[in-house]
């Protein structure tokens, strides 16, 4: 009888079945309260609130500049390095925010897994939203750093800093829908993520430029810019640290890659793939989730 009882109940979470993603906007007022959720709940009971969202990336920001550029002596060879160090941070926050936080979310609301029929790709997707709103702050500050260093934008900076936002949001979003499920199952992907992390800073050329991989990596080079975190980085800062040096021209041919926006769009399609495959792996699995959390 408890058996027969048992199999009735409803699944606590709705299965996403084919909709995937699509489940997840399709409930985009649920999504938005969870949205609205996080960022409350990250500033409560706190003293500076939203202020911590300016500290911590210029602590991160000061820290870089003044060890590497100062310290370490970058400043002397890449030109406006503030910029390119915070305009290549800008990226690196944005992505290691999304998959930490992607990481954490279903188990961080397994209340609401429980005793909510919601799909639970809406978490994964809420942490990147959330991690899309902190990058305003340092959107505002980056913006206001590049106009004082005479940074006069064209085309390229639309479309460098559309696609590299592009690859991250694509890309952030699928490590963290297998990383949310995996570490319901084992809490050790939780700790495995920092570790991780470790490596995008470095793998970005955020404290360094193309030119100094290119130099030392040599014909190795293409292990980093295969990385479409890199490409995004590169992109990035294509778009806005490229153009507020004092010769831009000159930055432009020997700083980056050649073909870079043909990079992009291939990064982007890698992640898109990597999405799809995210997607199958967290279906499989999401039927569990319940009964692991």
């Amino acid at each position: 009888m408890s058996d027969v009882t048992t199999a009735s109940l409803p699944p606590l979470v709705a299965p996403s079945s084919t909709m995937g993603l699509l489940s997840v906007f399709k409930r985009s007022y649920l999504l938005r309260l969870l949205v609205q959720r996080e960022i409350a709940a990250r500033y409560e009971q706190s003293f500076l609130g939203f202020l911590w969202s300016y500290i911590n990336p210029l602590t991160q920001f000061f820290i870089y500049w003044y060890i590497m550029g100062v310290v370490m002596g970058a400043h002397n060879t890449i030109d406006n390095y503030p910029v390119h160090v915070f305009s290549g941070l800008v990226v690196v926050h944005f992505f290691t925010e999304t998959f930490g936080a992607g990481t954490r979310s279903i188990v961080r609301n397994k209340s609401l897994v429980q005793k909510m029929p919601l799909p639970a790709e809406m978490f994964p997707v809420a942490a990147m939203l959330v991690s899309l709103w902190h990058v305003l702050p340092q959107m505002a500050i980056l913006l206001i750093v590049c106009i004082l260093s005479g940074w006069h934008p064209d085309l390229g900076t639309l479309i460098g800093g559309t696609l590299a936002f592009a690859i991250l949001m694509v890309l952030g979003t699928a490590l963290a829908l297998i990383f949310s499920v995996a570490n319901v199952f084992w809490r050790d992907f939780g700790s495995l993520v920092g570790i991780l992390t470790n490596f995008v800073r470095f793998g970005c050329t955020m404290i360094y430029s193309y030119d100094m991989l290119a130099q030392h990596a040599g014909s190795l080079k293409w292990l980093v810019l295969g990385n479409p975190i890199a490409v995004a980085c590169l992109l990035f800062q294509r778009a806005f640290w490229a153009l507020s040096t004092t010769d831009p021209a000159t930055t432009l041919k020997t700083q980056f890659p050649p073909h870079l926006y043909h990079q992009g769009v291939i990064a982007l399609g890698a992640s898109i793939v990597v999405l799809l495959i995210a997607q199958w792996f967290f279906t499989k699995f999401e039927a569990r989730i319940p009964e692991q959390i």
